[in-house]
């Protein structure tokens, strides 16, 4: 992920100087493989070799349980138009499906990111808003496509 955040300062809303710092207790709970954790990584291989990865967070408030948010997705540049990218979001909606009265899965994309919503849409996920100056990035600022998938219609499993 620090090759993520630091070749691609645009996508994500940590960079890559503050996840350093962080201890490997923090990276290793998102692997614990708790089958009601909070957090969740799923990732996908080329022979030993770690070639993408993507995240489950579960909400864990009452009225707002029925959602998680898909986050740090990427797969590495020389891993890429294999196919990892939709393996790596269809295992994050099947483990989404798992958890019961789970219903929705949304994510952010940076605007402009058409691979990466193109991928979101095969999956099944559909746009519902843009957010203005979403991140920084340099002097700058970058808007983020808001989408969802319902996990829980059988059109939505159909597509996975």
């Amino acid at each position: 992920m620090l090759e993520a955040y630091a070749l691609h300062p645009d996508a994500f809303t940590s960079s890559a100087a503050e996840r350093a710092v962080l201890a490997p207790d923090w990276w290793a709970a998102r692997l614990s493989g708790d089958s009601q954790a909070a957090e969740i990584v799923v990732g996908v291989f080329q022979g030993q070799c770690l070639a993408g990865v993507a995240g489950l967070a579960f909400e864990s408030r009452e009225e707002v349980r029925h959602k998680a948010r898909l986050f740090g997705m990427y797969v590495a540049v020389r891993f890429r138009r294999r196919g990892f990218g939709r393996q790596l979001v269809q295992a994050a909606l099947a483990e989404a499906k798992t958890r019961t009265g789970m219903r929705v899965v949304q994510l952010t994309v940076t605007q402009g990111n058409q691979a990466a919503q193109a991928l979101y849409v095969q999956c099944g996920f559909v746009p519902f808003g843009i957010e203005p100056l979403a991140v920084a990035v340099g002097a700058g600022f970058v808007s983020k496509i808001q989408m969802w998938c319902d996990v829980g219609t059988s059109e939505a499993n159909a597509r996975n």
